[in-house]
């Protein structure tokens, strides 16, 4: 899909909506049955072993509890730059997302390891709250050493279709959180429809989103494949039209090697595979480790390891 030439939709909120709800309708049966086939594609041992190696490089290892604390976040940041301490070989996974009271506490963790500390920001994760709110979380997040935000968009403002307001608080908090990299959640359990999912998407990257991301993790449905699949397409023409690129990051309910995988084989298949890295593509997952490297471990010695082998989350 081209979108020809892009609007300045900077400062003219009827342009804005005029583009948005001017892109291609997402034929809703065939989205669905696409993510379905793709989602039973099956790929041979030797691709697995790289699938594995892949999904854990690209995964950003989150807790995002109100009982965390510094003991955990340590303990977390421990296991993103040593995931089978007993296997050198495992690569480390992308980043650790933390709230942002806890960012400096991960960022000591983690030294000069190469693992990114991501902070959720501007409310997280309702987005309730003032602009002015919102942009002191980013600042501060930033100012503890966040490498990258996570800003979830207000979606009241997004689904009454005041999307001029949703586009220049994502410029604010862009600017807020430079020289961070900004993640954009779209909460797409509460859009309700792919029509708004695209859309949604398409505004955050107007807005200069660094990624676009499905949820929170806090709602359900979080990831779906489907979703996802609009994701990508809208990454995939937004390059098109503009060049640049944006990443895409799923989270919220995949814990499994077979859903990383399945991930992983959409993303080949709709955009890819310069979309096969951790600087495109990203999981936010809590436990998916865990059972990476249990299969890791599986392919390795042709037997599962036992319940002590992981750390628990």
């Amino acid at each position: 899909m081209s979108t020809g030439t892009l609007p300045d939709v900077s400062r003219d909120d009827a342009s804005l909506r005029a583009f948005l709800h001017g892109l291609p309708g997402v034929d809703q049966v065939g989205a669905e049955a696409r993510a379905a086939m793709l989602s039973t594609r099956s790929i041979k041992t030797t691709s697995k072993q790289w699938a594995i190696d892949t999904a854990i490089s690209m995964i950003d290892l989150t807790t995002l509890e109100g009982a965390d604390t510094p003991g955990k976040v340590r303990n977390l940041c421990a296991k993103a730059r040593r995931p089978d301490p007993g296997d050198p070989t495992t690569p480390q996974v992308a980043a650790v997302c933390v709230y942002g009271d806890l960012v400096a506490t991960a960022k000591e963790a983690l030294g000069d390891s190469g693992v990114h500390v991501a902070a959720v920001a501007t409310a997280f994760p309702s987005g309730r709250a003032s602009l002015t709110v919102k942009l002191a979380d980013t600042k501060d997040a930033v100012a503890a050493g966040a490498d990258e935000i996570d800003m979830v968009i207000d979606r009241g403002a997004f689904l009454s279709g005041r999307y001029l307001q949703v586009f220049e608080e994502i410029v604010a908090v862009k600017q807020a959180s430079a020289p961070a990299h900004l993640k954009v959640i779209l909460e797409t359990g509460e859009l309700a429809t792919y029509d708004n999912v695209r859309r949604a998407a398409w505004l955050a990257m107007l807005a200069d989103a660094d990624f676009i991301k499905t949820s929170t993790g806090k709602i359900s449905p979080a990831a779906t494949l489907p979703v996802l699949l609009v994701m990508l397409e809208a990454v995939r023409d937004f390059r098109a039209s503009t060049g640049r690129q944006v990443g895409v990051k799923p989270a919220g309910g995949i814990r499994t090697s077979k859903d990383a995988i399945r991930h992983l084989v959409m993303v080949n298949e709709t955009v890819g595979e310069e979309w096969l890295s951790p600087d495109w593509f990203r999981f936010g997952a809590s436990t998916l480790l865990n059972d990476l490297l249990l299969q890791r471990q599986k392919l390795a010695t042709g037997h599962y390891s036992g319940p002590d082998y992981i750390t628990l989350d």
